[in-house]
């Protein structure tokens, strides 16, 4: 009977550091998994600005290549490398500059700058961002993944960075504006 008990303290301790080796595993995936930071307006960005209670002052606006927003009245502000509650602040205060008292704006993404993607997809190119983009749904957007496809890393490339870095080609690697993605081919 004592032996039978030995046992079962083995198998639980061994279930005890299975588990706990699975979680290390899991915090290290995750840590590795890329981290895309707050929204930057750039480029190429259409976004809606809102003046409350001034219909002049309200429209639709696209970031030009300077990174300016030429706005009425106001002149261009510069948006380029805002996150979107900088630049809202930025339209306000420069709204307050002998235009109006407190003024109320509010500032909105209507169109994201594109992402691409190429090497081993059935069709690589240029394709529309849409919020919680990840890896695999970038390559479900271009076709899919050709046969010869690794499906375990991808490389993305920021549009702020001239490095290419690798990642797991995970349901959870995101995919932020601008980036450039890379499928590799396997090699077996």
């Amino acid at each position: 009977m004592q032996r039978i008990l030995s046992l079962l303290g083995l198998v639980a301790a061994l279930i005890v550091t299975s588990a706990a080796a699975s979680a290390a595993h899991a915090q290290e995936v995750e840590a590795a998994i890329r981290a895309i930071p707050e929204y930057r307006l750039g480029s190429g960005d259409k976004i809606r600005v809102i003046t409350f209670g001034e219909e002049a002052l309200t429209g639709e606006f696209v970031v030009g290549g300077s990174g300016n927003v030429s706005m009425p009245l106001i002149g261009d502000v510069a948006a380029e490398g805002l996150t979107v509650p900088q630049f809202q602040t930025a339209v306000e205060e420069s709204l307050k500059q002998g235009y109006l008292r407190e003024p109320r704006v509010s500032v909105e993404v209507l169109n994201y700058r594109p992402f691409y993607i190429m090497g081993e997809v059935q069709n690589p190119g240029e394709y529309p961002y849409t919020n919680g983009l990840s890896v695999l749904n970038a390559v479900a957007t271009a076709g899919g993944f050709t046969y010869r496809a690794n499906n375990r890393r991808v490389y993305i490339k920021r549009s702020d960075s001239s490095i290419e870095r690798e990642y797991p080609l995970t349901p959870l690697t995101p995919v932020a504006p601008g980036d450039t993605i890379r499928i590799t081919e396997r090699f077996f």
